[in-house]
């Protein structure tokens, strides 16, 4: 063997090798996992949970940012834009990563700027309530709503978002006037709830289930097809007379396009782990979500389906981001 053949050869074996070798040594430094909306709603949640075993798992600290604002556009767009290393990575919430193509088509990312990485948690809505408004079940709140047209003032996490839908969905359903009052993230929605600046937020458990436990918040509904074991007085929002108002959020682990396929290996393999570990099932049905883990190729099938279903909704629904 001559020695350009020979170098070739060696060039190569090196160049199978470095992928392994990358995986291998990954992670040498902190990694970010970047939350685009404001603390104490379930992203954040569910982002700090994950991290937490994560960072034990992986023998590096994993540092929760929250980037909120722009209906999730301005952390999104940050994980789009950042180096492909597995360095920098998205807890998604569905409502941004398939409801905001539609919304924002001008926006600075698309889907296939990321890469999957994992599923972590679905949830069904909650119909919570202010616990000023005398509303004790759904059908009291339909009423209230509809008494001399004052109809019913509702949050969501920004323009766009599932929640914002959600309460659009609602009115449509319920056949009661709805005004859109869009945060930057649930957490200051819990502020106003309480007080009563707003009515109604149709959100995630996580975000106050915490708020329905101390009785501050009402929880009239759930818009699963079941009643949740963290909220099993809470009737589903068939059995409260809203047959058909199903809503859904999932939650997941997004990198940068261009994250090295052995990193994102990595990385979903020991989320899977923590996924499916009785504490983490445990924790995540105290919050009133569900457990729930895909790999990269379901979770881009899922996406990929996602993304039609909500487009089709928001478009039917003429549902816009301002």
């Amino acid at each position: 063997m001559n020695w350009s053949v020979k170098a070739s050869v060696a060039a190569f074996v090196l160049a199978a090798t470095i992928p392994a070798m990358a995986a291998d040594a990954y992670p040498n430094k902190p990694i970010s996992m970047i939350v685009p909306s404001a603390p104490a709603g379930s992203t954040d949640i569910v982002a700090r949970l994950i991290g937490e075993q994560l960072a034990k798992d992986l023998g590096q600290p994993i540092v929760i940012e929250n980037r909120p604002g722009a209906s999730g556009n301005i952390g999104t767009e940050a994980v789009a834009r950042a180096k492909p290393d597995g360095y920098t990575l998205l807890m998604q919430y569905s409502g941004y990563h398939v409801g905001n193509p539609a919304l924002f088509p001008q926006a600075r990312w698309k889907p296939k700027n990321f890469v999957s990485v994992a599923l972590v948690m679905r949830a069904p809505h909650v119909v919570a309530v202010s616990g000023k408004i005398s509303a004790q079940n759904l059908r009291e709140l339909i009423a209230f709503g509809k008494k001399d047209n004052r109809g019913l003032f509702y949050a969501s996490s920004g323009n766009g978002s599932i929640q914002h839908i959600a309460g659009v969905m609602f009115g449509k359903q319920a056949q009661v006037p709805v005004t859109h009052v869009p945060y930057k993230g649930a957490g200051p929605v819990i502020s106003d709830l309480l007080g009563g600046q707003v009515d109604m937020f149709v959100t995630t458990p996580p975000s106050v289930i915490g708020q329905v436990k101390a009785g501050k918040i009402k929880a009239l509904a759930y818009t699963g097809p079941q009643r949740h074991p963290s909220m099993p007085d809470v009737p589903t929002s068939a059995e409260a007379g809203l047959p058909g108002y199903n809503v859904e959020s999932w939650f997941a682990v997004f990198a940068p396009a261009g994250t090295p396929p052995a990193v994102v290996s990595k990385l979903s393999t020991a989320i899977k782990k923590i996924v499916e570990s009785p504490e983490y099932r445990r924790k995540i049905e105290e919050q009133g979500g569900f457990a729930a883990y895909m790999d990269p190729p379901a979770l881009d099938k899922f996406v990929t389906q996602e993304l039609a279903t909500w487009a089709k909704v928001i478009k039917d629904g003429n549902i816009t981001a301002e």
